[in-house]
C-alpha cells in the first residue's frame, strides 16, 4: 500500500505543458534540501529516452543527476529504453556510444552499472551492438534482449529485478517496416521465461520494460498490446513495480484492483505534454528521473526534476 501522507502531492502535481531546461547554466541547477536519502537502503536511479547527443535537455539532466548522487549515491542505474535516437546504432564503435552516453553521463558519481533495455528506436538499428557493448564498456550492461538480476541488500532483503524486452510484444510493430527486427523475436519463449523467472520467491519483484501499460501522456488513447501480453504475469507473481519509458514525461500509475504500481521514467532527454488517466496519482511533463530506495519493509520514490526538485514522491509499503 502507498503512504496516504504522501497522497496530498499527486493531486497538485500534474500539468498539461511541458518544460524544457535547454542552456540551463550549470551554475543554476543545484539539488532541493527536500531530497532525502534513507538510511541503510539500496539506491538506483532509472531513466529513460534519453540518447540525443546531449541536446533536448539531456546534457542539462545528466549535471543534475550527478549532483543527486552525491546525496542519494545509487548502486545502479537503470535505463528504461529508447537509448539512441532516432535510429539506434551501428555498432559497438558508434560514435553515438562516445557523444551520446560517455560524454554526457561523464559525472564521476555516474560511473557505476547501468542496466538497460530496449525500446522501439533502438531496434531501428543493431539492438545487438548494444548487446556486445557490455564486453567494451564497465558500465554498461545488456547481457541480452532480457536478462535479470538478483539483489541482496546489506540487511537481507531480496530484490528481483527482470528486464523484459517489450518491442516484440507490441503486435502493431509487425506492421512496420521499420521494426522488422521484432519477427526474430520469440515471444512465447520471453513470456515463458518471465512466468519462471517471477515465480521465485523475493522481498521486491520489480520489472523493467520499455513500453508502459497504463499512460495519461500521448499513448493514452493507443491500445496496450503489451499490457496484454505483460500484466496477467505481473498480477500472477505479485509484482511490486512496473518501470517504463517510451512516453515522454514522468508518471506514476495504479489500477487498486491490481498489485503493481507502474512508473513512467521516460524524461532522459525531450519532454511532451502529458496528461492524467483513471488510475494516475501523478503526471508530469519536464525532463527528470526516478530516485528509489528499497528496504526490506518499503520502497522510498523520488521523482527529481531537471532543476534538482522533488516534484513527487511516495513510499510503497510491504503489506
Amino acid at each position: 500500500m502507498i503512504n496516504n501522507r504522501l497522497y496530498f502531492i499527486s493531486s497538485i502535481a500534474f500539468v498539461v505543458g511541458c518544460t524544457s531546461p535547454q542552456n540551463q547554466p550549470e551554475s543554476e541547477l543545484k539539488i532541493s534540501k527536500s531530497y532525502q536519502e534513507i538510511d541503510d537502503a539500496y539506491h538506483f536511479y532509472t531513466i529513460g529516452d534519453w540518447g540525443r547527443n546531449g541536446d533536448h535537455g539531456q546534457k542539462e539532466l545528466a549535471v543534475t543527476m550527478n549532483m543527486a548522487a552525491q546525496i542519494v549515491e545509487p548502486e545502479i542505474i537503470i535505463s528504461t529504453g529508447d537509448n539512441f535516437y532516432p535510429n539506434g546504432i551501428a555498432s559497438v564503435q558508434d560514435p553515438y556510444w562516445k557523444s551520446s552516453f560517455e560524454d554526457i553521463y561523464r559525472g564521476a558519481e555516474l560511473f557505476c552499472p547501468w542496466y538497460a533495455v530496449l525500446g522501439n528506436h533502438d531496434y531501428r538499428g543493431n539492438i545487438q551492438a548494444q548487446i556486445d557493448y557490455s564486453q567494451v564498456s564497465k558500465r554498461w550492461n545488456m547481457p541480452g534482449k532480457y536478462y535479470l538480476k538478483d539483489i541482496e541488500t546489506d540487511d537481507g532483503t531480496s530484490v528481483r529485478i527482470v528486464f523484459i524486452d517489450t518491442p516484440p510484444l507490441d503486435d502493431e510493430y509487425y506492421l512496420e517496416e521499420k521494426y522488422a527486427q521484432v519477427h526474430d523475436q520469440d515471444t512465447t519463449l520471453q513470456l515463458q521465461w518471465m512466468d519462471s523467472v517471477l515465480a521465485v520467491e523475493a522481498d521486491w519483484k520489480i520489472v523493467i520494460g520499455h513500453h508502459p501499460l497504463y499512460s495519461g501522456g500521448k499513448r493514452t488513447d493507443e491500445k496496450s498490446w503489451v499490457r496484454t501480453h505483460v500484466e496477467p504475469l505481473l498480477t500472477k507473481h505479485s509484482v511490486d513495480m512496473y518501470f517504463a519509458g517510451h512516453e515522454h514525461d514522468l508518471q506514476h500509475i495504479k489500477n487498486p484492483d491490481l498489485p503493481t504500481h507502474h512508473i513512467v521514467s521516460g524524461a532522459g532527454s525531450e519532454a511532451r505534454p502529458t496528461g492524467m488517466m483513471e488510475y494516475s496519482l501523478f503526471a508530469k511533463s519536464i525532463q527528470g528521473f526516478v530516485s528509489s530506495s528499497i528496504t526490506q519493509d518499503s520502497i522510498y520514490n523520488q521523482f527529481v526534476d531537471t532543476y534538482g526538485e522533488v516534484i513527487y514522491s511516495f513510499t510503497l509499503k510491504k503489506n
